[in-house]
This record gives structure tokens, C-alpha cells and sequence, in this order.
């Protein structure tokens, strides 16, 4: 579990002002931990701090993502998702219940990593790779996963 001083570090880091409503919604990312909705974000925050806005929390989840502190993650239902996971990983996604899991996986890395500097894409960038495995959970892995 990350610590308060943690976030706090980790705003200040990128050269950001350390604001409660950033300490809040950095927190909420990581205690929810399953890529949880701005919806979700708020109404954990809203649990200790009723009053703090909606526009405050999707302004902050845009100064996160633009400083790379967290990244989306949007579903195929079309929902956007967060993600306090920065490091490069890929997402098994259950397409019955909209539950994601971080899947990390050095040999599936290495292979695309292989196969795109083998067969570069002209006129493209490639800045990230990562891939999302859409299926369903056979057995499901925590009680919120229906």
C-alpha cells in the first residue's frame, strides 16, 4: 500500500504543486486499485470530503495523466478507467463484467518488441506498446467480480 508521503514525492517529483484534492484523487487510484472510473474516484473521496466538486476531480485526473502519473484506460464499453500503474504492463479485460487485471509478461515484451523492430511501420512512432486481452474469467478472482 502506498503511503501519503509516497504521493506527496510522486506529485512533487513532476514539478507539480501538492494539493490536497491531488493527494485525494492519487490515493483513491491506488486504494481502489482496479482501474476504477472518475465516478468511482469521487465517491470515495466524497466518503471524507462531501463537498469536494466533480469538475475538481477531472481536472485533476487530466494534470495526472498529462504528468504521467497515471494513465487511461477505456474499456470496451466505452468507459474511461484509470490506472496508477505507470510502468509498461498489458490488461487482461473481462468483457462480462467490465473487470481489468494489470497482466505483466517480460517474454510477450521482448516478443513484440522483436517483431516491431523487425517490421517497423512506416511514417509511425511507436512510443508504447501494450495489449489488451478481452475474454471472460472463469474463476472470478476477488468478490466485487461478478
Amino acid at each position: 500500500m502506498i503511503k501519503s508521503i509516497d504521493i506527496r514525492d510522486l506529485i512533487s517529483e513532476k514539478g507539480l504543486k501538492v494539493t490536497p484534492q491531488r493527494m485525494r484523487v492519487l490515493e483513491a487510484i491506488y486504494k481502489l486499485n482496479n482501474h476504477p472510473t472518475a465516478e468511482n474516484i469521487l465517491d470515495y473521496i466524497r466518503k471524507n470530503d462531501p463537498n469536494i466538486g466533480s469538475g475538481t476531480v477531472y481536472k485533476v485526473l487530466e494534470t495526472l495523466v498529462e504528468n504521467k502519473l497515471i494513465k487511461k484506460v477505456k474499456t470496451e464499453k466505452d468507459i474511461m478507467r484509470y490506472d496508477g500503474v505507470i510502468e509498461n504492463h498489458h490488461h487482461l479485460y473481462c468483457i462480462q463484467c467490465d473487470y481489468i487485471e494489470d497482466y505483466k509478461n517480460e517474454k510477450l515484451d521482448m516478443l513484440l518488441k522483436e517483431f516491431f523492430e523487425q517490421n517497423q511501420i512506416d511514417n509511425f512512432n511507436i512510443e508504447e506498446i501494450k495489449v489488451s486481452i478481452n475474454g471472460n474469467f472463469i474463476i472470478h478472482k476477488n468478490k466485487n467480480h461478478n
